[in-house]
């Protein structure tokens, strides 16, 4: 990892947009401060588009999408997203169907390729599971979210509660040999039956919703973490931040992001903001 004096004004002005984790990345254990929320206007301002992508549920994505100055919103890592706005002929099916259907004019839509009630009675079955974990666990428990998720459902080991990583990796193991994917953030065991991850997720948004061929789009947009479940995006994009925090988590990323802030949360989500603000100052557009 490399310090933010590395990012060079090239790097920075051949930017399209900037995607960032919520928790412990712009968010401080849970909390928005004014540092973090500065830095997306900061970024903003500096043309940049903005999407949220987090393991938080589609309820805060709503929320977040009605107030923040951002463009669109991943939520509970990759398998849904929530936007703005008018969406183009309403053709095909699958992610792309649901995206012409659901979005139209200003208002804030969900975006689920997957039937209603198919997708109810799948996380039935992941609440079950997670029903039986906490009560053979009870260091854990339901995160206080879930009521707010569509797809998956997460325990919490360490937002409220502190769950020992053995009962974590013994979870994980038992859920592995169900069928069931898992992911760790620095709050949240996330189970979920979907293939989908933060980086699947943002790049099929970028695709549908922001035209952006796939593989390009890698080059176009920054990504900005903390944690194990951004390690798929840490690894997916060219152009990758942590913030300081990042350090504790360095043994669950396969990929470590390319530069680091010196300081945690949000203030080093605005460090990372103000940096690439500056770089970009009387620049061209990309």
């Amino acid at each position: 990892m490399e310090p933010l004096s590395r990012l060079t004004p090239d790097a920075a002005r051949a930017l399209a947009g900037v995607i960032f984790d919520l928790d412990d990345t712009v968010l401080d254990h849970g909390a928005l401060t004014e540092p973090g929320y500065g830095g997306l206007f900061r970024l903003r301002e500096a043309g940049l588009a903005l999407i949220a992508c987090t393991g938080r549920p589609a309820g805060w994505g709503e929320v977040i999408q009605r107030q923040w100055p951002i463009d669109a919103t991943i939520a509970e890592n990759g398998a849904v997203a929530v936007v703005r706005g008018q969406a183009g002929p309403a053709s095909g099916a699958g992610y792309q169907g649901a995206l012409a259907r659901s979005a139209g004019g200003g208002r804030v839509a969900l975006l689920d390729g997957m039937d209603r009630e198919a997708r109810r009675a799948r996380r039935a079955e992941l609440v079950a599971l997670a029903d039986d974990l906490v009560r053979r666990f009870p260091a854990a428990a339901l995160a206080d979210d879930n009521d707010q998720r569509v797809t998956d459902v997460t325990i919490d080991i360490g937002e409220h509660r502190q769950v020992p990583p053995e009962d974590v990796q013994t979870m994980r193991a038992e859920l592995r040999e169900r069928g069931v994917r898992t992911l760790l953030s620095s709050v949240h065991l996330h189970l979920t039956l979907d293939p989908s991850d933060k980086a699947t997720g943002v790049v099929r948004l970028l695709s549908t919703r922001f035209g952006e061929d796939p593989t390009r789009a890698r080059y176009r947009y920054a990504f900005v973490g903390d944690s194990g479940n951004d390690g798929v995006a840490f690894a997916a994009f060219a152009l990758t931040f942590g913030v300081a925090n990042v350090r504790a988590h360095l043994g669950k990323l396969s990929v470590p992001p390319r530069f680091v802030a010196s300081l945690p949360m949000g203030r080093g989500f605005a460090e990372i903001a103000h940096r690439i603000t500056e770089l970009r100052k009387n620049a061209p557009a990309p």
